[in-house]
């Protein structure tokens, strides 16, 4: 592993200067340019790039050092490290001390950081630290400290802090992903009465994949679910757990700019009528449905759901405040092929969506007979009666 000590100027000048050219073209041109490192110009070339439309800010800050492709592909975002960081501002009132047990890049950690006194950045990858070091520099980050050790056994040593974040390993030893707690390293159930012991609160970062509500079960003093999206794309799930704190659970549905919480409270068995006559239809966004907390839906808005299984709403006036995707309904068809055909005149392309629905998308599309794009939503479901229906809609702006 390359020391950065070891990169000379001409390096650096050759990445500032062709920080937007395409790695691809520059490949071909090292002969050209003998006192550069190829290898590590093009690997921070690339990776600004890519910083550039995931990480805004480290990508304007220059010097910043970035890791091999599959690392930035990784790590997380500008916009969900923001919002771990707002996440901590709301939930402590002293915000003297926090440890990041997992390091890794250090995007979450920098964020987290600003908000604090003094801040521990712990990672036991010798070249991960190297690079934290000379990065959290760039980033005027003067009152964090990293320490080249094992996360758990930094753990079991330090005082007690206001934080411990931790985003465990989603890997095995021979690379293949996993998303249960139980194998991911470390293992949060192995040391959850410690890191409860060291802290006034723990966020632990998981798969978007793992079923939450398992999650919460293995994990007891949880009091925080935030199921974070960005763009409608579910991205992260986090847990935060306290021992001191033992309000009921929440859960946080957050997508972009909009966060929607409900408790386990709220939960209820609703009951589903039949609509005749509807105007608008509502999708969920994706944290929404990844929290399956359909039944608030029906009772926080004046939305009524299609049918038990299908997680779609509709409603006779628009409710503009609904946590999703907002249509209007051009018309409402069944799969009889003359009610087809008149519902369907004039559409030659449409965006289609099956939810409980005996075909799949491709299936539905070709016997439709209809192209993927244009401005038409076609959705494609199974009321209460068992019926199945179409729903041709138009995007509400």
């Amino acid at each position: 592993m390359k020391e950065l000590g070891d990169i000379n100027s001409a390096t650096w000048d050759f990445i500032r200067e062709h920080a937007s050219a395409r790695v691809k073209d520059l490949a071909f041109k090292s002969d050209k340019y003998p006192d550069v490192d190829f290898m590590f110009a093009l690997e921070q070339i690339e990776g600004r790039q890519k910083a550039a439309q995931k990480l805004p800010y480290w990508a304007s800050v220059d010097g910043i050092v970035y890791p091999p492709h599959i690392s930035m592909e990784q790590c997380s975002s500008e916009a969900t490290a923001r919002y771990k960081a707002s996440l901590v501002s709301r939930l402590l009132t002293d915000l003297h001390s926090m440890v990041d047990l997992t390091g890794g890049f250090g995007v979450d950690f920098s964020y987290l950081a600003q908000s604090f006194d003094s801040a521990t950045y712990v990672e036991q990858q010798a070249h991960l630290c190297r690079n934290a070091i000379h990065n959290f520099k760039c980033l005027q980050l003067d009152h964090t400290h990293v320490v080249c050790t094992d996360g758990v056994e930094y753990l079991r040593q330090i005082s007690p802090v206001n934080l411990i974040f931790l985003d465990p390993a989603r890997r095995d030893n021979h690379g293949a992903r996993v998303f249960s707690i139980e194998d991911c390293s470390p293992n949060v159930l192995d040391i959850e009465k410690t890191l409860l012991s060291k802290a006034d609160f723990v966020i632990v970062k998981l798969s978007p994949m793992l079923d939450w509500h398992d999650a919460v079960r293995k994990l007891k003093h949880t009091i925080e679910v935030h199921i974070i999206s960005v763009g409608n794309e579910c991205k992260e799930l986090l847990l935060v757990m306290s021992a001191k704190n033992t309000k009921t659970l929440e859960i946080h549905c957050v997508n972009d700019e909009v966060d929607f919480v409900y408790t386990e409270a709220e939960v209820v068995d609703s009951s589903w009528k039949k609509v005749d006559m509807v105007s608008y239809l509502y999708e969920p966004n994706s944290s929404i449905m990844k929290a399956g907390c359909f039944d608030v839906l029906s009772k926080r808005f004046p939305i009524t759901a299609v049918g038990k299984n299908s997680h779609l709403y509709v409603s006779d006036s628009v409710v503009e405040e609904f946590p999703g995707r907002k249509f209007v309904i051009e018309t409402i068809t069944t799969m009889n092929k003359k009610e087809l055909r008149k519902a369907l005149v004039g559409i030659s392309k449409a965006n289609i969506t099956v939810r409980n629905f005996p075909m799949d998308v491709a299936t539905l599309r070709k016997r439709l007979k209809i192209k993927d794009g244009g401005d038409v939503y076609i959705f494609a479901t199974t009321n209460n009666d068992g019926g199945h229906i179409l729903y041709v809609t138009k995007k509400l702006s």
